[in-house]
């Protein structure tokens, strides 16, 4: 076959498909919706890397405040930061108070000068909060004037909350921010470091981004077969002027080509639209700029080759098995009963790749990649093989029932390929979305830690600066409305030497009913004093031993190669008691130590001691942790209120969930717009049969019917077989990171109901144009 016939007879079917008239630019332009529906996707998909990328660069190039051995001195080109970061309700919001020591001090990214004191500089998103009504809560904790916003440089997305705020004094509290404050001469990290590869992590990633572009696969390849029937009787036309079946193939895949190419202009324009979208778009708290989303072009030329090449090659195998005749083509009578065999070795191969993997954990190495993403594809792509084999078996043994059931039925006989096509895209969605959560699932423990904070005792801390009074402080957070309780504590590290504060253990001071909520009293009265001995923690001393009246310890001790602390001392008093350790206010575990009401502690100790408000909250009492956080930065603004969970998670394996769930969300758009064009083009196709059935007399109801019928059913199978290789995978994953196999049918049945209610939606939003294709009008022809 010459490659000029292949170049005629292609040229000849793009040409039937922008000169055929309405009917011909109509089968087009459907193409082309649902080809650049999944061709926005995929050049979304191209511009991920860059995106996360300028995130990256944005955020390393702003980086303030990093560990230091060596003490930066004040000069001409130096800056004092202090952090201020906070939450406002469900929202996070970067903060930072500046004072320039001289003429050079460097400018952080995206502000042109620096505020004075009683001013700021925000950024837009966070002006626009400030400014509405919803914000006026916020507006009370930072009453600063605005006098600018932050640029696109300073910020890592759209819709970040961040300020500025000028400040006076930070010099004299360098040492009173529990490390808070810092003094820079630059804006940036010095020593960048990188975090270690987890082998488990990068399988993650892997395996989302195949899950999540298996279902554009899909939609992409079932965009070029729309209008599957018209062509056939054009085929059969071109046979019946002399051309062989090779050709009027060719130029069915010439016709698909053209709607192929038309599709890359529609995708790139809709990727052009959604591209200013995002930049006012919230997925999960992640927002982005415009600018972020750049293909590269080397992925964007891959698409560009691939899709069009794609069409043509899924083109041709459709019609493989398809006799065309001048007088009609072969599917018009009852279909071959379709195979099995060949149908299971996609699944069973893609298992077969990755069993080797069992067991590997992220202690032998990373996974093989290409190992993986094949093993991955076959399974999905098993979904796209095995499910029109499995609809044709169950409708053939459909019995009988009502006409709209009978109606049903007998179309997905003779046609059972077009209606699996309609729903192959959401069962390989389905599919991958039930392994991937069984494999977060399964490995969520591995990046969950508990905080050790006992979230019954308090919900919130609010950490003082050296400088403010802990019971002052402690009377107006507890005065605030939705605080039930509060307690107040002040904790040191206490040695018996002052040069030694690698061994020693920990002070604390409080009120009575506070020194409850750390340890188990005999009994208490100011004035007491306890040493608290069998504890889990007790900083690696015989505090036991250290409780001698007499003894003279040391608060604030001197590390080596750092500043001289205060080493300030404090004599064991007599009649110290034992307590028993319990789970408390500090930090979870079994505190040991020594614990002293304010009585018997003398006022000199005091600067060598942190102070901490515990909170126990009415969460009934709408914003009570932002009205806690206002209180907070009306005593100094340099408190840090802290809310309390009972566990953490990596924030790597957050990053991964986080882009599982955008990416998700952005998936099953596709498939809600890519299927209603699949449903418009096949009603479009029927027109003249549904307005015949209405002139002879059937109901409009029993059409309906029919349709949601016709759909339900493929849709039913297509989730069961979704849910049964959706779990062979996520047991073959789980397998392989070595993790104990757990199955939560909550979380299937949410998959599956997700998917169920898309089509449903599709379905709904289709009975319109169902309705008015089904007039008279439908019967006329040309």
């Amino acid at each position: 076959m010459s490659v000029s016939r292949w170049a005629r007879d292609l040229t000849m079917g793009v040409r039937f498909a922008v000169t055929g008239g309405r009917e011909g630019w109509t089968r087009a332009t459907l193409t082309a919706v649902g080809v650049g529906l999944g061709v926005a996707l995929l050049l979304l998909t191209t511009a991920l890397p860059n995106a996360l990328s300028v995130r990256h660069a944005r955020e390393a190039a702003r980086v303030d405040l990093t560990f230091s051995l060596d003490a930066l001195e004040k000069a001409d080109d130096t800056l004092l930061v202090a952090r201020l970061d906070s939450d406002f309700r469900d929202r996070s919001i970067r903060g930072r108070a500046l004072e320039p020591e001289g003429p050079r001090a460097p400018l952080p990214p995206g502000v042109n000068t620096f505020p004075a004191p009683g001013e700021m500089v925000v950024s837009p998103a966070l002006k626009r909060l400030l400014e509405s009504d919803s914000g006026k809560l916020l507006r009370e904790r930072l009453p600063d004037r605005i006098t600018g916003t932050i640029g696109e440089a300073g910020l890592i997305g759209s819709s970040e909350l961040a300020y500025y705020q000028g400040i006076d004094g930070l010099a004299q509290r360098l040492d009173d921010g529990n490390g808070y404050i810092g003094r820079i001469d630059r804006f940036g990290d010095p020593q960048p470091g990188e975090e270690p590869s987890d082998p488990v992590l990068l399988l993650l990633i892997l395996v989302v981004f195949v899950v999540l572009l298996m279902p554009v696969a899909v939609f992409i390849a079932a965009a070029v077969r729309f209008g599957g029937e018209r062509r056939d009787r054009r085929l059969a036309a071109l046979r019946l002027v002399g051309a062989d079946g090779g050709m009027a193939r060719r130029i069915a895949a010439g016709e698909a080509l053209a709607g192929a190419v038309l599709g890359l202009v529609f995708g790139a324009g809709f990727f052009l639209i959604g591209r200013q979208l995002a930049g006012n778009t919230v997925v999960f708290e992640v927002s982005v700029f415009p600018s972020y989303l750049n293909p590269s072009p080397v992925l964007a030329l891959l698409v560009a080759v691939a899709v069009p090449a794609a069409a043509v090659l899924v083109t041709l195998f459709a019609l493989r098995g398809v006799v065309i005749e001048p007088l009609g083509v072969v599917r018009t009578s009852r279909p071959t009963r379709r195979r099995l065999w060949w149908r299971l070795l996609l699944p069973v191969g893609g298992l077969a790749l990755l069993v080797p993997m069992t067991g590997m954990g992220r202690d032998n190495g990373d996974f093989n990649q290409y190992l993986v993403t094949i093993g991955v594809m076959s399974l999905l792509i098993g979904v796209t093989a095995l499910l029109p084999w499995v609809v044709e078996a169950v409708v053939a043994r459909l019995g009988t029932g009502g006409v709209s059931w009978q109606l049903a039925v007998r179309r997905l006989q003779l046609s059972s390929g077009t209606a699996a096509r309609m729903v192959n895209g959401i069962a390989v969605a389905v599919a991958g979305a039930i392994a991937l959560q069984m494999l977060f699932s399964g490995v969520e423990g591995d990046y969950t830690n508990s905080t050790g904070n006992e979230v019954t005792l308090a919900q919130m801390e609010v950490r003082l600066p050296s400088h403010v009074p802990v019971d002052p402080a402690a009377e107006r957070l507890g005065g605030t409305e939705g605080v039930t309780e509060a307690y107040a504590l002040a904790k040191g590290w206490m040695v018996d030497s002052a040069h030694d504060a690698e061994s020693g253990t920990t002070l604390t001071v409080g009120d009575c009913p506070s020194l409850r909520m750390v340890a188990t009293l005999p009994s208490c009265e100011d004035g007491d004093t306890f040493y608290v001995r069998g504890a889990e923690y007790d900083g690696d001393v015989d505090v036991e031993k250290m409780a001698v009246p007499g003894n003279t310890m040391y608060l604030d001790p001197s590390y080596e190669g750092n500043e001289e602390g205060l080493q300030i001392p404090w004599t064991m008093p007599k009649g110290m008691k034992a307590a028993e350790p319990r789970r408390g206010l500090l930090v979870g575990i079994d505190r040991g130590g020594f614990l002293v009401t304010k009585k018997a502690m003398p006022a000199a100790v005091a600067p060598a001691l942190d102070g901490s408000v515990y909170l126990r909250l009415d969460e009934s009492v709408p914003d009570v942790q932002d009205l806690v956080r206002n209180t907070a930065a009306a005593i100094d603004p340099l408190t840090y209120p802290m809310t309390w969970s009972a566990t953490e998670r990596s924030d790597r394996f957050t990053a991964v969930r986080t882009g599982l769930f955008v990416g998700a969300a952005c998936v099953l758009t596709l498939i809600g717009a890519s299927l209603l064009v699949s449903q418009l083009e096949q009603l479009r196709e029927r027109r003249k049969l549904l307005s015949s059935l209405v002139a002879f007399g059937t109901r409009r109801r029993t059409l309906s019917l029919s349709v949601l019928w016709q759909t339900a059913i493929p849709v039913a199978l297509g989730l069961v077989l979704a849910t049964a290789v959706g779990l062979a995978l996520g047991v073959a994953l789980l397998k392989m990171t070595d993790t104990p196999v757990r199955v939560d049918l909550g979380s299937i049945l949410a998959m599956t109901g997700i998917g169920g209610a898309v089509v449903l939606g599709v379905t709904l939003l289709s009975l319109p144009p169902l309705l008015r294709l089904m007039r008279p009008e439908g019967l006329r022809t040309e």
